[in-house]
């Protein structure tokens, strides 16, 4: 079983290369379904980020308010970073036992690990390769603006709250440029995928 990491900054379009992984018979584990998963009432990492930020990060049936959560931290790298070491260790757990399980049933013969942030635990210390996602800065605050909904100011903040490029760089063995059209991106993906998948 061959593990590839896929990163990338966020409108870079990381979810639609993994998409595009499960089409071509890879199993994806998105490391931001396994974050909302960590947060469901009755969760620790719920009751840590309650004990941390307080009650009004909940609604009024127990749950995550996540954009109560987002104002309260984003654009505050210190209270970014809190979030982040409790989150993470949860993510990481998760993603690791997933991994284990799919090498002990092995249906598939790639396992894509989608996560936003190349962390070193769960994510670059099991992956056989890396491949990084990008885009040019006014693409990816069109897409966040489409997707999210959020001003330009908002996505602006959120590009500037992770990694620069050079960081997601620096660890890439191979970089997709998304900048174009979705059938490109298709043709680049299956390219990179038959190779790896002929090894």
């Amino acid at each position: 079983m061959y593990v590839i990491g896929v990163t990338g900054g966020i409108g870079a379009g990381k979810s639609m290369v993994s998409r595009i992984l499960v089409d071509l018979g890879a199993k994806v584990v998105d490391a931001d379904k396994i974050a909302r998963d960590i947060v469901k009432p009755g969760e620790p990492a719920l009751m840590e980020l309650v004990n941390e930020f307080g009650k009004e990060i909940l609604t009024g049936q127990g749950e995550l308010d996540r954009q109560k959560l987002s104002q309260m931290v984003f654009g505050d790298n210190q209270k970014l970073e809190k979030l982040n070491k409790i989150t993470h260790k949860y993510i990481v757990e998760r993603i690791i036992n997933l991994v284990e399980k799919e090498k002990r049933d092995k249906r598939f013969d790639i396992i894509v690990l989608d996560v936003p942030i190349p962390v070193k635990k769960g994510f670059l210390d099991i992956a056989d390769e890396i491949w990084v996602v990008t885009a040019d800065k006014e693409t990816r605050i069109e897409r966040i603006i489409k997707r999210s909904g959020f001003t330009r100011e908002e996505a602006e903040k959120r590009i500037a709250s992770l990694p620069g490029d050079e960081e997601y760089l620096e660890i890439a063995d191979e970089v997709i440029e998304n900048n174009s059209s979705l059938e490109e991106l298709e043709k680049k993906v299956a390219k990179l995928y038959v190779k790896v998948a002929s090894r």
